[in-house]
């Protein structure tokens, strides 16, 4: 009994007849051969090295992003997620080098006014800045396209909108087996070119459910060889405001990235503050700060302290409304919050006057808003 090896392989892996064209099956060099067994001296002889992200950087000097590996940002929206990018773009010009942005959700004009904004001068945009709004499916002569950007060996290629690029190639975001083809069909071959490939995504809506995950199949995630970062914006970003936005990291393949963080009860390390004032529509400042343990703890404070502070005016308000004294399960049953937080706050309050506690029946203590003292000379009046 003989077999059919070709079409064996076609039921395996799909039919061969009319593939979809896959930019790095192109002319440039052949295709590697990697089912050969490696040779693994380099490893075992101590001269590797691991890999180092040496594109785009923090204040401090400390690097963002590996080259030559896929990496990540996500975010809900308006998080900053564009800002970070862009930051690494003007960085990378700055240095003499060029940038690939394979932009799906925007326009040139507010990714290029962005750049002026930061800083970037026009002559170096308009050098080492390549930017590529695609509008259809890629194809043979797009391909060729592409091919003479990545021919200026761009250190960092960023891809604005991942969920819209999927789509306009007809691929499923929630299909596993179509988030790898988009990865092996467009990212690979940037990847292949040597640049930071850095694709800008979405997360789930609920941030119950989140976790370190973007929106869409797991293997978003699990296909990253580099580092995913994820933001969590503290104020907004808008012109003539000063935003603010934490960033994590959720995944670091190389483990050369966390140790230059500080670990976070999320289970994902804090690695940067971004934060963009913003003067006017034409100049903003950007900078991304390097993690300090100090600032961690004052925002907790301040975001207990503001959660308190809440507490405090609903239990007034709740004391207030009420007919008569109410005890402290009165007042836990009134407002909604932990019980702790709760009995926290009442007890604050009752320390700085704003609240009388009175001994009830049952050893209960009664609560309720002291009556103002009366003047003498309203007394004598009176």
């Amino acid at each position: 009994m003989s077999i059919d090896i070709d079409a064996s392989m076609d039921a395996f892996f799909g039919s061969s007849e009319e593939p979809p064209y896959d930019p790095g099956d192109t002319e440039r060099e052949p295709a590697p051969r990697t089912w050969a067994a490696q040779d693994l001296r380099s490893v075992l002889d101590g001269t590797y090295t691991p890999p180092q992200p040496t594109v785009g950087r923090r204040d401090d000097g400390v690097g963002l992003f590996y080259p030559g590996r896929m990496n990540s940002v996500a975010s809900e929206s308006e998080a900053g997620k564009t800002w970070f990018a862009l930051i690494a773009c003007l960085q990378e010009i700055n240095d003499g080098n060029h940038v690939l942005y394979l932009d799906f959700e925007d326009d040139a004009g507010g990714v290029v006014g962005r750049l002026l904004c930061l800083g970037g001068l026009p002559p170096d945009i308009l050098e080492r800045f390549h930017y590529i709004r695609p509008e259809n499916q890629m194809g043979p002569v797009d391909a060729v396209d592409l091919e003479a950007v990545l021919q200026k060996q761009p250190t960092l290629a960023i891809v604005d909108g991942v969920t819209e690029g999927m789509s306009l190639f007809g691929l499923e975001l929630k299909d596993n087996t179509d988030i790898a083809k988009f990865g092996r069909v467009l990212l690979r071959p940037l990847m292949n070119s040597g640049a930071a490939v850095v694709t800008l995504d979405h997360v789930v809506k609920s941030s119950e459910n989140r976790g370190r995950y973007s929106i869409g199949g797991v293997h978003k995630l699990n296909g990253l060889n580099g580092v995913m970062y994820m933001l969590e914006n503290r104020r907004p970003f808008g012109i003539g405001v000063t935003g603010k936005s934490t960033i994590r990291v959720a995944k670091d393949r190389p483990g050369q990235i966390r140790k230059n963080g500080l670990s976070h009860s999320s289970g994902m390390h804090w690695y940067a503050d971004l934060v963009v004032k913003s003067e006017s529509q034409e100049y903003a400042e950007a900078h991304l700060y390097a993690p300090r343990a100090r600032d961690e703890d004052e925002r907790e404070a301040d975001e207990d302290e503001k959660r308190i502070n809440g507490l405090k005016r609903k239990i007034l308000d709740a004391i207030g409304k009420a007919r008569e004294p109410l005890t402290g399960k009165g007042v836990e049953d009134r407002v909604v919050g932990k019980a702790a937080d709760i009995r926290r706050a009442l007890a604050d309050l009752v320390d700085s006057g704003q609240v009388a506690a009175q001994p009830g029946p049952r050893n209960a203590t009664l609560h309720s808003i002291p009556t103002p003292a009366v003047s003498a000379p309203e007394e004598a009046a009176a």
